[in-house]
């Protein structure tokens, strides 16, 4: 699935100018970190194929097989969700599309959790109106879900990379305050352990 994916992927970069395939091998660990089955991890790897490349769906089945094209496709399905109309409208229909992709197999909605994480990874590179649209659909849709199927890891990561672009002051101040906190709290522990 590596091999066919950088090559498909060869010659693309993403916004920050390291090769395409970086981020389909980091949905890939994510999945992986969180012990995911061999198919999903392959789909997460093969996940953007269709969408960009000249590959197509018929071929990922072809080579993979029907259980990972159904993956690949609900995750290029859901990755056609665009803002129209207004903020509510934009909200339900991201979550109408999410639980019709839960509906059809969960494992399309965790891939799609870690995309939009390796994704928020990343969003220093993009625009700051485009980064804080998808911090606020991060905070809005994603970390929401991966609370409810109790994936409290990449909720919480993914809260706190939507914090750092929504509300940049707060976010430096209390990461500040925790560098402190925890620079104390490490001496302090480390002068109790010596007694």
């Amino acid at each position: 699935a590596y091999t066919f994916a950088e090559a498909a992927h060869r010659g693309q970069k993403r916004k920050s100018g390291e090769d395409y395939i970086i981020h389909s091998l980091h949905v890939a660990k994510n999945l992986a970190e969180i012990g995911m089955d061999e198919k999903t991890i392959v789909a997460g790897l093969l996940h953007d194929v269709p969408e960009d490349t000249d590959i197509t769906l018929e071929e990922v089945e072809k080579k993979f097989g029907s259980e990972v094209a159904l993956l690949v496709d609900g995750i290029t399905k859901l990755g056609k969700i665009k803002l129209r109309g207004s903020k509510e409208e934009y909200y339900l229909e991201n979550l109408r599309k999410m639980f019709l992709a839960m509906a059809q197999d969960i494992r399309v909605v965790i891939i799609k959790l870690a995309d939009r994480l390796h994704n928020m990874r990343t969003l220093e590179h993009l625009a700051p109106e485009k980064q804080e649209r998808i911090a606020r659909g991060t905070m809005e849709i994603y970390a929401p879900i991966a609370n409810r199927l109790g994936i409290g890891e990449i909720k919480g990561e993914l809260e706190d990379l939507s914090f750092k672009y929504l509300d940049p002051v707060h976010y430096e101040e209390t990461r500040k305050l925790e560098e402190t906190y925890l620079h104390e709290g490490k001496a302090y522990m480390e002068r109790t352990v010596q007694f």
